[in-house]
């Protein structure tokens, strides 16, 4: 596991119910998700690929990667591919990766009650982008 893909930490949350809420969204949008449980070291995994047509996905965004980490108090999600996307593309797939994540933060605080929330980490590194991004206000 390293820093380069982390993208969102949940608080409160185990990484089980994490990737559930996940993978019931992707497949909401239209992929067909596989989740694998691996032992050592302990996470999930999680591949998407786009089955069902949908304007709101980028063609950079048709297969997706993710793993999730235990993390203290929480899980941690990384996201691995796609990698590298078309320039042209990087608005949409901005647009899409807020979509996402605003989804999993108001889906896991109203139905936790709010006693799980996710939160952005200090620095957010998605695969395709420079170095110096950032999270930003959260």
């Amino acid at each position: 596991m390293s820093d380069n893909g982390e993208w969102l930490r949940g608080r409160g949350i185990g990484r089980e119910r994490f990737a559930t809420y996940l993978v019931d969204y992707l497949a909401d949008l239209g992929f067909n998700v596989t989740k694998s449980e691996i032992a050592d070291p302990a996470h999930t995994e999680i591949r998407a690929r786009l089955t069902r047509m949908n304007p709101s996905v980028p063609a950079s965004a048709k297969e997706l990667d993710f793993e999730l980490f235990p993390s203290s108090g929480g899980a941690t999600l990384y996201w691995k591919g796609p990698a590298q996307i078309e320039p042209a593309e990087a608005g949409r797939m901005d647009r899409f990766v807020r979509e996402v994540s605003t989804h999993l933060e108001r889906v896991i605080a109203t139905e936790s009650h709010l006693a799980s929330r996710v939160v952005k980490p200090p620095v957010v590194r998605l695969p395709w982008q420079p170095s110096s991004a950032t999270a930003g206000p959260s």
